[in-house]
């Protein structure tokens, strides 16, 4: 029997237990912890860009690309006053000449860096949204784009995408630019443009700010598309995703030039691209050392495996020539190699440019940094003749998408063009010097019509070519 003693301490012993657990259950229940804090939800950043109002009636005149004939401005040198009214006032000029599509250099703000001297680079662009104060105001570029519309003519911007000048208001976006190793904003590689930095097409951000400064044009200013700077340097798919933006104003028909080479350029969108290889055998063809044959190879190399539909771009001279090379009675040995060469740009197998100050044979290397002036007083005999030579164009399908036949020959440049009962047969004497050709056998005893006076001409066996003279005859 346990004894009263041992009894009593056991009570003591449970007492002291049930002490214990009470007090430990107070201390728990006083020193309950609440809940972590949640973070508030933080939305992402509200995009609150909407397109520009559109201003003016989208242009339905905007030519077929077949039918393009491009006419590079350059404000600097187009008029005396060196600006856009000064172009407005000039406009009937262009008309008369023929083209229906004029490419206005860049008329952006300009970087205060200038490398290059004089103005700056119209290329250093400082603000992709206004109008240089140097060539007006929005309502000028409007102005010039409604009087353009007026006289049938499309009018297109330069639009530079590759780079900016280092004070655009984008710089402070670093990531929007490439950089090197030490995280520098860098010029374009491969390049002397000191005094702009390259884009960087991996910024998807940098992206759609391009793409929606590209859209404010066409809509402020009703401007019908772009002649694009330097696109082999951008990724293609940018301009896929471009052009894909652009296509959704349906109710606009655009014009897209690209000053590029690659097939797939095409495919993205753009309708012409550079004539780089014909340009480079022409100029030495003219300077004697290529063959004429190779004038034909390149116009093979250019068309090889293209879209359907796809035109190249072809030139004698443009800004970027003229500054380098000199002016076109330069580099085609005066007056009348200029005209020769013109010819086979206009007729074979591509699109026609026309830089300001060419259909005059304006003499010098027109400087696109400053203030230069053309002469339009020069040589209106040219003028006379670039009249002839489009208006031909403009009116023959045969020239414009018509089959190419070419015949060989070590001086002089021949070939033909059919489309259905249109046929138009072209020879030029590519040297300096007189030159009696001899008729291909399959044309001998033709007979044909003067394209530019209807006059009757049998070709007969042989035919006596003045140095640098061009026939253009047709069915």
């Amino acid at each position: 029997m346990i004894s009263v003693k041992i009894k009593t301490r056991m009570k003591a012993y449970l007492f002291l237990l049930l002490v214990s657990v009470c007090a430990i259950n107070c201390s728990k229940s006083g020193s309950v912890k609440p809940d972590p804090v949640t973070p508030p939800v933080v939305p992402p950043p509200t995009d609150t860009y909407k397109d520009p109002a559109a201003y003016g009636t989208p242009f339905a005149a905007v030519p077929e690309s077949k039918d393009a004939v491009i006419y590079e401005v350059n404000l600097r040198a187009f008029s005396q006053e060196a600006n856009l009214k000064g172009l407005q006032n000039r406009l009937d000029s262009i008309k008369d000449l023929g083209a229906n599509v004029i490419w206005l250099m860049p008329i952006y703000p300009v970087g205060v860096l200038k490398s290059a001297g004089g103005l700056g680079s119209p290329y250093s662009v400082k603000d992709y949204n206004a109008v240089n104060p140097e060539f007006g105001t929005l309502a000028d570029l409007r102005t010039v784009v409604d009087e353009a519309h007026k006289r049938g003519m499309a009018v297109i911007l330069d639009w530079v995408a590759n780079h900016t000048s280092w004070d655009n208001a984008w710089i402070s976006n670093k990531a929007w630019y490439q950089q090197d190793s030490n995280g520098n904003i860098i010029s374009p590689v491969g390049t002397n443009w000191a005094d702009v930095a390259a884009l960087n097409y991996n910024n998807a951000a940098m992206r759609i700010a391009m793409i929606r400064a590209m859209k404010y044009w066409v809509l402020t200013a009703n401007v019908d598309g772009y002649r694009c700077d330097a696109i082999d340097f951008i990724p293609t798919d940018f301009w896929q995703q471009a052009i894909d933006t652009l296509k959704k104003f349906n109710t606009r028909k655009l014009v897209l030039l690209g000053e590029g080479s690659k097939k797939e350029q095409f495919t993205a969108g753009f309708q012409f691209n550079y004539a780089f290889e014909f340009y480079d055998k022409l100029k030495g063809i003219f300077a004697e050392t290529q063959a004429p044959s190779a004038l034909f190879t390149a116009n093979t190399n250019e068309y090889n495996a293209l879209p359907a539909g796809a035109i190249k771009l072809r030139y004698i001279t443009n800004h970027d020539v003229t500054s380098s090379d000199g002016s076109a009675i330069d580099i085609y040995k005066g007056k009348q190699g200029s005209l020769a060469a013109f010819v086979l740009a206009a007729y074979m197998n591509g699109s026609p440019l026309i830089y300001n100050g060419q259909e005059v044979g304006c003499p010098k290397k027109i400087d696109f940094f400053k203030h230069d002036p053309i002469d339009w007083t020069t040589n209106p005999d040219i003028t006379a003749e670039y009249k002839k030579i489009i208006a031909l164009r403009r009116a023959s399908e045969a020239i414009k998408t018509g089959a190419l036949t070419t015949y060989g020959n070590t001086n002089v440049i021949a070939f033909e063009k059919k489309a259905g009962t249109d046929d138009v047969l072209v020879l030029v004497n590519a040297k300096n010097s007189v030159f009696s050709y001899d008729i291909p056998a399959v044309l001998q005893n033709t007979t044909w019509k003067n394209a530019y006076t209807n006059a009757a001409v049998t070709l007969a066996t042989s035919r006596q070519m003045q140095p640098f003279e061009y026939v253009v005859l047709k069915k």
